[in-house]
C-alpha cells in the first residue's frame, strides 16, 4: 500500500512538474513574442526616421546642386595694403548651377565641385566663377583684367602666372580695377603690374595661411 502511495505521488509531482514547465514555455513563447514585436516596430519606426532624413538630406543636396545664393555673409575691409578682406562666412558647399556673388571677382563661396586648373595657367577667353572659385579653396591665385589694363601689364602678368603654379589668369568684365588679383577671402585692385603689392599679394597669397585645403590639385581639373 505504501509503495502505491508513493507511486501516485511521484506521478503527481512529475505531472505538476511538467505542467509547470508547459506554463514557463508558454510565457516564454509570449514574451518572445513580444520582444519580436517591439523590435520590428522599432525597425519600422528607425527606416521611417531614416528614410526621412535620407529625404531631407537629398532635398538639400538638390537645392544646393541648383546654385543659387553663395552662401556668403559679411562684407570686405580693407588693410593698409590695400588688400580687402572678407570679413564673415564664406561658403564652401558643392553646386553644379550658376552661382550669384555679392563680389566680382568673387573671393570664396558655394562653388562647382570641378576646380579649374590653376597650375599656371593663362586663359584667353572668361572663365566660370564657380570652377575659378574652387581653384581659390585649393590656395590658388586669381589674376583677371579688363579691357582698360594695358597689354603690357598684361602680358607681364601672364608670364609671372605661367612661372607660378598654383595661379591662373582670365580677362573679366565685371570688376572694379583694371587689373583684381584674388585668393581666398582676399583681393587687391591695382593698375600696373609693376605696382609692389602685386609680388607681395602672390607671395602671401600662394598656398598662403587663407587656403581652406591647403595641397590639393590644380591639374585635373577643368579647362
Amino acid at each position: 500500500m505504501g509503495s502505491k502511495t508513493t507511486s501516485a505521488a511521484r506521478k503527481a509531482r512529475i505531472e505538476e512538474m511538467r505542467r509547470a514547465e508547459k506554463a514557463r514555455e508558454r510565457r516564454n513563447r509570449i514574451l518572445v513574442i513580444g520582444a519580436s514585436v517591439v523590435v520590428v516596430a522599432g525597425l519600422v519606426v528607425g527606416g521611417v526616421v531614416l528614410v526621412n532624413n535620407q529625404s531631407d538630406k537629398k532635398s538639400d543636396s538638390a537645392s544646393d546642386a541648383k546654385g543659387g545664393s553663395s552662401g556668403d555673409s559679411g562684407h570686405f575691409t580693407t588693410g593698409k595694403d590695400g588688400v580687402r578682406t572678407w570679413s564673415g562666412k564664406l561658403s564652401r558647399n558643392h553646386v553644379s548651377g550658376t552661382v550669384s556673388y555679392p563680389m566680382h571677382p568673387p573671393v570664396g563661396g558655394n562653388h562647382n565641385p570641378v576646380w579649374l586648373n590653376c597650375n599656371g595657367n593663362v586663359y584667353t577667353k572668361a572663365v566660370k566663377d564657380e570652377n575659378a572659385v574652387h581653384a581659390l579653396e585649393h590656395g590658388a591665385v586669381w589674376v583677371t583684367y579688363t579691357d582698360k589694363a594695358k597689354k603690357s601689364d598684361v602680358d607681364t602678368l601672364a608670364a609671372k602666372v605661367k612661372q607660378t603654379p598654383y595661379s591662373l589668369m582670365s580677362p573679366y568684365t565685371n570688376q572694379t580695377s583694371p587689373i583684381e588679383l584674388t585668393a581666398w577671402g582676399h583681393q587687391l585692385g591695382v593698375t600696373s603690374a609693376d605696382d609692389p603689392k602685386v609680388a607681395k599679394f602672390f607671395e602671401t597669397y600662394v598656398q598662403g595661411k587663407q587656403t581652406p585645403e591647403p595641397g590639393a590639385s590644380c591639374t585635373g581639373g577643368t579647362m
